[in-house]
């Protein structure tokens, strides 16, 4: 098992749950007129209320600056698409400090146990979904624990594949028990310690058994011992190798970290996401396949933000990006679970 360095700590996205507006629904122009009608009734859509008449005139006039940014995003006929999602009336610089966090690598990762075979041509395109390897879109809500949903995805993907059975697993029993210095629930966590408190514990309980809540709790150690599902080990992908992360996902769903805090990433709706971001890592989700569409190569991710964000919770990200730490840095912290 690989267990020199460990992905990062993800203060994650803590998504509100309330619903977006349809990708076909974004904004249709700013005059004065038409974008506070526009405004009013998103603000219906997404049960927003302020403190005061300063706070709404304030918003606004944010949401409209967004709205402006996302029609001209969208009038570029770029490969993806943007809306006014319920982000739609923050700044990127709110939407950073209040939703995303910051990680350190605090070691080098070694990645010797990791198989790749540079002579062999790889699949054009995977996607584990297809395979029934993957769960329905789940919602992390105001808690910090992508970090937790990123390594159940890939768990539940490899028990599918090695078992035959697709099996829901439970975050919430990483976020109560799974406390230690490195993981802190919903404050942040390790994908890869994850990996570790699953191994030492001899396994990891279902969803139905151990619900999510969405909030630290206190570790219910009785439901906790209702194993369902125990993996081997965990590897480690080759750092900034896109090549090597696509021969892991032709075998299994993997996790990976992101920097999400693009002003792009924050409004997102559809398509091959082709937007700014950098490799400040604050992330973490679940590559579940790859592909191409148009002649445009993506990462096919998997998402922990509801189902109403994106194409249906999850976002295809560009692939074969120029630079080797892929777009938004998704090559940079690849691990995945494996079970014998």
């Amino acid at each position: 098992m690989e267990n020199a360095g460990f992905t990062l700590l993800l203060v994650c996205a803590l998504w509100m749950s309330s619903g977006v507006w349809s990708r076909n629904n974004g904004p249709e122009n700013c005059d004065p007129e038409n974008i506070q009608e526009r405004y009013e009734r998103w603000m219906v859509q997404h049960g927003r209320q302020y403190k005061d008449k300063q706070e709404m005139t304030l918003r606004f006039g944010i949401y409209k600056s967004n709205s402006e940014f996302i029609d001209s995003i969208n009038s570029q006929n770029l490969s993806f698409k943007l809306t006014d999602n319920k982000f739609a009336d923050m700044t990127n610089a709110e939407f950073r400090s209040a939703y995303l966090g910051s990680w350190s690598r605090r070691s080098p990762r070694e990645s010797d146990d990791f198989q790749h075979d540079m002579h062999y041509n790889l699949s054009t395109c995977i996607d584990w979904r297809k395979k029934g390897a993957v769960t329905p879109i789940k919602d992390q809500g105001q808690c910090g624990s992508c970090w937790a949903f990123s390594a159940v995805a890939a768990i539940e993907g490899i028990n599918k594949i090695k078992t035959g059975k697709l099996t829901s697993l439970s975050e919430q029993e990483l976020i109560d028990c799974d406390v230690n210095n490195e993981n802190q629930g919903c404050k942040g966590g390790y994908m890869e310690k994850a990996y570790e408190f699953i191994i030492k514990n001899g396994g990891i309980t279902t969803e139905e058994n151990y619900p999510y809540i969405g909030e630290d709790g206190i570790c219910d150690e009785i439901k906790a011992r209702n194993r369902a599902v125990a993996i081997s080990g965990y590897k480690t992908v080759p750092v900034n190798n896109e090549r090597s992360l696509q021969d892991a996902v032709v075998h299994q769903p993997v996790s990976v970290a992101i920097d999400a805090g693009g002003y792009e990433f924050q409004l997102y709706s559809e398509g091959i996401f082709t937007g700014f971001c950098g490799n400040q890592l604050n992330h973490g989700v679940t590559v579940v396949g790859y592909g191409e569409d148009g002649g445009r190569k993506y990462w096919l991710v998997k998402n922990s933000w509801g189902a109403s964000w994106g194409e249906s919770g999850y976002i295809r990200m560009q692939r074969d990006f120029t630079d080797k730490r892929g777009i938004c840095g998704i090559a940079m912290e690849p691990s995945y679970p494996v079970k014998s």
